[in-house]
């Protein structure tokens, strides 16, 4: 092919990681293509735990409407021993707060999560090649040449970068010939099957724990008559593959005849790898989801870490596509990698402490998800850096409840969407300098917030009930720079403007800027401009 057309970004992989990294792209105008090997979406429940952080992403790129309609609060536990069931609460259900508005972790079979993630790619006019499997990958100094064959034969895209996010098996990451350290045991195997079901209650997560560590596990999959089936096998069981004989597995461990399955509609043996990419980086092509990293199923992190690389992917490349410093993309290896280190041995201890029967490895708390992950003391977010009484640079930035200048109620995650800077003053000192912080004209903008008490005149928006103080940690004048990911990516509470423009130029391009009028502060739904 003589010339082809250089896009900016092409994207392997169709689940939840690269589906979260295109919409991220393609709302920031960038040139993008996803393939995937499948003739088409997933169709199994397999990840279906979503986590309160995810949530919050989810919101942001426009997808959770799809997501909340489709799943539901997880039931409690029911441990069967015997003829008895005994409830027990694995996820303590919270009531939502001003910081933190979606405080539960949600039940949604996977494929409903990948068709919201997929609709909303659509709605943003980029459409998912699915049948279309990579075959070569090279690169230089400038591009990144992909052979892609599919029905039609085999086509040569060329793209700026490339992420692969094409699952545990990667493509992609053995076409770069990155390690994937840790361990794989075939002797530890779990079938997986949503099937409808009658004769078992729907209100409960259904547990018959056995010796040795045998278990059977149903949970309900919300608006369906499905479960979803965990049958652990023994090392040396053949995994049951018809109907009948699925069932009589069932009944053999549970002893109750009464349950009756009515379909299968997927299944899966899942052996528990544990394993890390070495590197999330050769030249310009990233690792992104499972390909960089792959769980046990315990505590429902994997999908949840997945899309949160794509999240902290997608603003840099965007950034560097625009002209910020290359090294900038050297930042999400640096940020995500030990993220997915932490997150492995996490899930790996509560899947041994499943096996052991242990109760407190099926409680799931804050650590689970994903709302106290930092970025704190990486490359973006020095550890030398303020902080507030609450909130250290690479924190998560929380939610809270303001009213705008004409007194309506307004949440600050509603100023937060979309894939610009927000910057936020709080106090007559921070928003004088707010006013003067040059900004570059290319790349993602900044939308320039100020706030303070309910009693202070001239402020875009009042903290009556001080709920955006408390959050925050503040005592007095500051000024805060959130990332495009909802991350502190600068904390002021003196010297306002030069600091923060020290922070500024690691994260945008540098060859032009212009100054903000001093008392212009767009309000959440009004665009707000660079």
């Amino acid at each position: 092919m003589n010339n082809p057309k250089v896009i900016d970004v092409l994207v392997i992989g169709a689940g939840p990681s690269g589906t979260a990294l295109a919409i991220d792209l393609v709302r920031r105008g960038l040139d993008v293509r996803i393939v995937d090997r499948a003739p088409h979406a997933f169709d199994g429940s397999r990840a279906k735990g979503v986590q309160p952080r995810s949530l919050e992403v989810l919101e942001d790129l426009g997808a959770l409407n799809d997501v909340l309609a489709g799943g539901s609060t997880y039931p409690k536990l029911g441990l069967h021993a015997g003829p008895l069931a005994v409830p027990w609460k694995m996820f303590p259900h919270k009531e939502a707060t001003p910081d933190v508005p979606y405080p539960n972790t949600w039940l949604i079979p996977q494929f409903r999560t990948d068709r919201a993630l997929h609709a909303r790619l659509s709605e943003l006019g980029c459409a998912i090649e699915f049948g279309r499997e990579l075959t070569e990958l090279t690169q230089d100094e400038d591009t990144v040449v992909a052979k892609v064959t599919g029905t039609d034969g085999t086509e040569e895209i060329v793209a700026r970068y490339l992420v692969g996010a094409d699952g545990g098996s990667s493509a992609v990451r053995k076409q770069l010939g990155v390690g994937f350290v840790g361990t794989t045991d075939d002797s530890d195997r779990m079938l997986i099957v949503d099937a409808s079901v009658t004769g078992l209650t729907r209100d409960r997560w259904h547990m018959w724990p056995g010796r040795s560590g045998k278990l059977v596990g149903a949970c309900p999959l919300p608006d369906s008559d499905m479960f979803q089936w965990m049958i652990r096998l023994t090392p040396d069981e053949e995994p049951p593959s018809t109907k009948n004989d699925i069932l009589s597995r069932i009944h053999d461990h549970t002893h109750n005849r009464r349950i009756q399955l009515h379909g299968i509609h997927w299944k899966s043996v899942f052996r528990p790898n544990i394993r890390l990419a070495e590197s999330y980086r050769r030249g310009r092509v990233f690792l992104a989801g499972d390909a960089a990293h792959v769980h046990t199923p315990a505590g429902a992190q994997g999908l949840n870490t997945g899309i949160q690389d794509g999240y902290n992917l997608g603003w840099k490349l965007g950034q560097v596509l625009a002209g910020a410093d290359p090294k900038l993309l050297d930042t999400y290896e640096a940020e995500r990698q030990p993220i997915a280190a932490g997150v492995l041995g996490l899930s790996t201890e509560k899947w041994g402490g499943i096996a052991k029967l242990d109760p407190s490895s099926m409680k799931r708390g804050k650590d689970e998800q994903q709302l106290t992950l930092t970025y704190y003391g990486g490359p973006l977010a020095p550890a030398d850096g303020m902080r507030t009484r609450t909130l250290r640079v690479g924190d998560r930035a929380p939610d809270a409840e303001l009213l705008d200048a004409d007194g309506v109620a307004a949440r600050l995650f509603d100023a937060f969407r979309g894939p610009d800077f927000t910057a936020i003053a709080y106090g007559h000192d921070a928003a004088r300098d707010l006013g003067q912080l040059p900004w570059p004209t290319a790349g993602a903008r900044l939308k320039r917030l100020t706030v303070g008490p309910a009693a202070t005149h001239g402020l875009t928006f009042s903290d009556p009930k001080s709920t955006l103080r408390r959050a925050y940690g503040l005592t007095g004048d500051s000024l805060l720079l959130i990332r495009p990911d909802g991350y502190l990516g600068h904390i002021a509470t003196r010297d306002f403007l030069s600091r923060t423009q020290t922070a500024v130029r690691a994260m945008t391009p540098q060859a032009k800027s212009r100054t903000m009028p001093q008392h212009s502060h767009p309000s959440p739904g009004s665009g707000a401009t660079a």
